[in-house]
């Protein structure tokens, strides 16, 4: 019965992001998929964003949102269990990282984007090695929601469900992930990415 409850969230929430996904077309200009990952390209809105590298996203810049496929990951989880499907989803999303950067290299939709943003829970595990830079968010009403959106989301997803997130509460704060054009061609052109997988990052 336990089990058949947690299908159940699950799949109503897989239902409701599809419908947000479908809404969230009106406010970006257009919509990519890259394997495992979603990048919608819009206009930055809210304060400036000072990168690492220099960079400054400004308001009004545009920006590449990327987005993680949750019914991707919740699939995985269900055929091969939260262990493994978090190693899976971490190889998929390597090779997300290396199309989305040759999408910033040749097709002209990303001519103009400045940067890859993300928000994410998962930042210590899942993006290990591809590069990105962490930001923490400013706590705000918007942090707040965030938190407790992607908490919510994460107990859906994993079969321990709210168990997971008691355990973890202190490591579960949601940090901006950033990766300008100049970083993304820095970590995947020519053979870097290739060197990396060699050298196990």
């Amino acid at each position: 019965m336990q089990r058949f409850l947690k299908t159940c969230i699950q799949n109503s929430w897989m239902l409701w992001e599809r419908g947000f996904k479908w809404t969230s077309r009106f406010r970006c200009w257009n919509t990519f998929q890259f394997g495992i990952c979603t990048v919608m390209i819009r206009k930055h809105r809210g304060a400036r964003i000072v990168c690492e590298d220099s960079t400054i996203i400004r308001e009004g810049d545009w920006i590449g949102e990327i987005h993680l496929n949750n019914h991707t990951v919740l699939q995985l989880i269900r055929t091969s269990g939260p262990d493994l499907a978090a190693i899976q989803s971490a190889r998929l999303l390597r090779k997300s990282m290396q199309q989305i950067s040759r999408a910033f290299d040749s097709q002209p939709e990303f001519r103009r984007v400045s940067a890859l943003v993300g928000i994410s829970l998962l930042h210590r595990g899942l993006i290990h090695g591809l590069g990105f830079e962490t930001q923490t968010m400013k706590p705000d009403l918007f942090q707040k929601i965030t938190t407790s959106y992607l908490r919510l989301l994460l107990s859906a997803l994993h079969p321990e469900g709210r168990g997971r997130i008691g355990r973890r509460t202190e490591v579960l704060i949601p940090m901006r992930l950033v990766h300008t054009r100049m970083s993304l061609n820095t970590r995947f052109s020519g053979g870097r990415m290739e060197r990396a997988q060699a050298a196990g990052e």
